[in-house]
C-alpha cells in the first residue's frame, strides 16, 4: 500500500496553522489527509486549534486582556464562539512573542480566524469537488478530560459535526486519534464510531493525558491491548528507531503483526530528528526503513514528492 500524507495541521510550513488558507494550500500540495485539531468554545463548539490555549497563534492578549487565567494563559474554552471569532490567527509564537520557526511566514496580522470543524468541512468538500479530489480528515480530540471537567463532550459534540455532514460512516476518509486511550474506548464502545480510531503515542514526561503509560504501550502487550479499540497507532518519530536515532526499533512489526497502522508524527525540514544529516535521509528513515503506512508532515508537498517517487499506486 502507498502510505499516506497527512498534512499537519494544514500546509504548517508556509501558513499560519489551521487557518483556512493553510488548509487549502495543504489541498493544492497533495495531501491525502488535512489534520483538524479540536476543541471546544464555552458554548460547546468545535473549533480547529492545535491547543486548549489561544495566546501562541492569536492576539487574544491584547483583545481580551483581562480573561487570562490565574496561570497567565488563555483558554478557549472560556469564549463563546462569538468572542473567538473576533481573534485574529497568526504564526506560532513562544512565551516571548517570538517565531517557533524562524524561517516559517511572518508573525503579521492578517486578520486571519479560527475556524470552526463545520467551516473546515464545507472548504475541504468544495475543493474535493472543484478539483475532483478526495481528501480527507484526521481529526484530533484534545484534551478530552479537560474539557468533560468544564462539562461538555468533545467526542460526541465532533460526531454531532461529522453526521450533520455526512462524514460518520465507514466509508468516509476520516480518522479518529486521541492520546487518551479512554477517548477511543468510548468512541468505539458508547458512540459506536464507524470510523477508524488511532492510539496516539507521546513520551511519557509529556503527561499527556496524566497516567498513560506510553513505554508500556508500545510494547508486546501494550500493542495486544491497544488492537482491542483502536485501528491503528501514531507514534513520535523518535519512537521508530532505537536509541543511536537511525536503527529501526521493533515498533512498527509488532503493530503490524497485530493488524495496527502505524502513522506517525511530525516531519519538519527545519528541525530534523536527531541523527539525520538531512530532510531526504529522515523521509527514507521512516518510510523505506522502519516501513511506516502514513506520516504527519508540515511539509506535505516534500512527503507527496518523496512518495510518489518511491512507492507505486
Amino acid at each position: 500500500m502507498k502510505p499516506i500524507v497527512i498534512a499537519h495541521r494544514g500546509a504548517s510550513a508556509y501558513l499560519p496553522e489551521h487557518t483556512l488558507p493553510c488548509v487549502a494550500a495543504a489541498h493544492a500540495l497533495g495531501a491525502d489527509y488535512i489534520e483538524q485539531d479540536i476543541v471546544l468554545s464555552r458554548d460547546g463548539v468545535p473549533i480547529v486549534l492545535h491547543d486548549i490555549y489561544l495566546e501562541s497563534t492569536t492576539n487574544v492578549a491584547q483583545q481580551f486582556p483581562s480573561r487570562g487565567r490565574d496561570d497567565g494563559r488563555f483558554y478557549a474554552i472560556d469564549f463563546d464562539l462569538t468572542e473567538l471569532k473576533t481573534l485574529s490567527v497568526h504564526e506560532r509564537v513562544d512565551a516571548d512573542e517570538s517565531p517557533v520557526f524562524d524561517g516559517r511566514f511572518p508573525v503579521v496580522d492578517l486578520q486571519l480566524r479560527i475556524p470552526t470543524l463545520s467551516e473546515e468541512i464545507i472548504l475541504i468538500e468544495g475543493l474535493n469537488k472543484s478539483r475532483d479530489m478526495s481528501t480527507g480528515y484526521y481529526i484530533e480530540m484534545k484534551a478530552p478530560a479537560f474539557h468533560a471537567a468544564a462539562g461538555l463532550d468533545i467526542a460526541k459534540a465532533t460526531i454531532d459535526v461529522l453526521e450533520a455532514a455526512g462524514l460518520h460512516h465507514e466509508s468516509a476518509a476520516v480518522f479518529f486519534q486521541c492520546f487518551d486511550p479512554e477517548t477511543l474506548r468510548y468512541l468505539k464502545h458508547d458512540l459506536d464510531t464507524p470510523l477508524p480510531l488511532i492510539q496516539l503515542m507521546g513520551d511519557n514526561s509529556w503527561e499527556e493525558p496524566p497516567g498513560v503509560d506510553f513505554d508500556l504501550m508500545g510494547t508486546e502487550q501494550g500493542l495486544d491491548e491497544v488492537a482491542t479499540y483502536a485501528d491503528g497507532i501514531g507514534p513520535w518519530i523518535p519512537q521508530l528507531f532505537k536509541v543511536d536515532g537511525l536503527t529501526p526499533s521493533q515498533l512498527v512489526g509488532a503493530a503490524h503483526a497485530r493488524g495496527l497502522l502505524v502513522h506517525a508524527y511530525t516531519l519538519r525540514a527545519d528541525s530534523l530528528e536527531s541523527g539525520f544529516k538531512d530532510f531526504a535521509a529522515l523521509h527514507q528513515g521512516v518510510f523505506l526503513d522502519a516501513g511506516i503506512d502514513g506520516v504527519f508532515s508540515d511539509f506535505p508537498d516534500i512527503t507527496r514528492r518523496f512518495i510518489d517517487a518511491h512507492f507505486n499506486a
